[in-house]
């Protein structure tokens, strides 16, 4: 197993004891991010939220699923509201109607074809939960549904930071192998949000993780994302077969409804694609130059609010999700979460790259170590 937490409990122990150190004796700056009571789990565990502040941004983000469930910044006129969907406390969370609000997405981000794969000639069979498909790494332990760890906290020059850890044991939800997860969220100078995201395994096993935040530049609650203009750089995308499962194929977006290579309004043309099995956008994005560094991925303007949020990632694809799932539940501070109430924007690898040989491979082997980063920034434009 690649040296993230080495292979046994003891080793992550120390881990934690040097990155708790770290914490202390870095260059204090901003902030240090404090913990509140977030409820009790349904293990009757006590969980907690952080919050972050930095550059007039607050975050919070809780030990429930490494989960950003708020993102506080300022509209046009000065005045601060939360962008995110998310719950008031983690019985929310854990309740039906948490539509993967914010949470880490794993072990594998979006959907595995017929629930199950294949490593070193061993089928995998898995828990299907979308049809005969497994979505977002399973029913009962998947990442955003398990207990973190926090590993650190501390505000260095790059600004206030929480990392969390998770130790996913060999053969939670079907997946082979132990795996050390480490998720670190830091809200930088100029109200950028970084999550980096790390994993280290003892077997060969496939990892591809995402953050599943719902975002609303209005304000969470406040209406429909479809008067939003979006921008994705990306000239293709990867056509799917009726249960969503991508074909294997790299498509043009040029003349299609997915076509946001200029800035666009979301609404516009998503009524041509509503009586598809998607009901609307849920599409996959080819970076262009993806994995190799981070580059911007998105941008996202509300003409209501004046806010702007520019999504950077170094992931080869791009999930938009225009929320077409979401019921009217109820969410924080008493607001309702209508159909299109909020949009997702997700950093990942390809869906089904476990299973499709014309994707790049996801499968970490023991000495290597599983890297992701997102930069969230949501500023005023002019």
């Amino acid at each position: 197993m690649k040296n993230l937490a080495l292979s046994a409990p003891i080793a992550l122990s120390c881990g934690i004891a040097f990155l708790l150190l770290g914490a202390c004796t870095s260059s204090m700056r901003g902030r240090l991010p404090m913990a509140e009571d977030f409820g009790q789990n349904r293990d009757s565990r006590a969980v907690k939220v952080w919050t972050l502040e930095n550059d007039g941004v607050r975050v919070r983000v809780s030990d429930h699923g490494a989960t950003l469930v708020s993102f506080e910044c300022k509209d046009r006129d000065g005045k601060m509201g939360d962008v995110v969907l998310g719950f008031d406390s983690v019985v929310g969370y854990e309740s039906k109607d948490n539509q993967y609000f914010g949470c880490t997405t794993g072990r594998i981000a979006n959907r595995i074809d017929g629930a199950s794969f294949v490593v070193n000639g061993k089928v995998y069979e898995l828990q299907a939960n979308d049809g005969r498909n497994q979505l977002h790494g399973g029913v009962e332990r998947s990442l955003d549904k398990v207990l973190w760890r926090l590993v650190g906290r501390g505000a260095d020059e790059a600004g206030p930071w929480v990392e969390f850890s998770y130790r996913s044991p060999d053969g939670e939800e079907g997946y082979p192998g132990n795996v050390d997860f480490f998720v670190r969220y830091q809200l930088h100078d100029g109200g950028a949000l970084e999550i980096r995201s790390r994993a280290a395994t003892d077997q060969p096993t496939p990892i591809a993780l995402t953050n599943h935040a719902y975002w609303n530049l209005a304000g969470a609650g406040n209406g429909s994302i479809l008067d939003h203009r979006l921008r994705i750089p990306a000239s293709s995308y990867t056509p799917t077969d009726d249960t969503m499962i991508p074909t294997g194929d790299i498509a043009t977006v040029a003349g299609t409804a997915l076509d946001f290579r200029t800035e666009t309004r979301i609404g516009d043309r998503i009524a041509s694609l509503e009586s598809t099995p998607t009901r609307g956008y849920d599409h996959n994005y080819v970076v262009p130059g993806g994995g190799k560094t981070v580059i911007e991925v998105a941008r996202l303007y509300s003409p209501e609010s004046g806010r702007e949020l520019i999504v950077e990632a170094d992931d080869v694809g791009l999930q938009f999700y225009s929320g077409n799932f979401l019921r009217g539940q109820l969410g924080k501070d008493g607001q309702h979460y209508q159909k299109n109430g909020g949009l997702c924007l997700e950093p990942q690898a390809f869906p089904n790259s476990v299973n499709e040989p014309n994707f790049a491979s996801i499968q970490l082997q023991p000495d290597e170590e599983y890297t992701q980063r997102i930069i969230y920034q949501v500023r005023v434009r002019g």
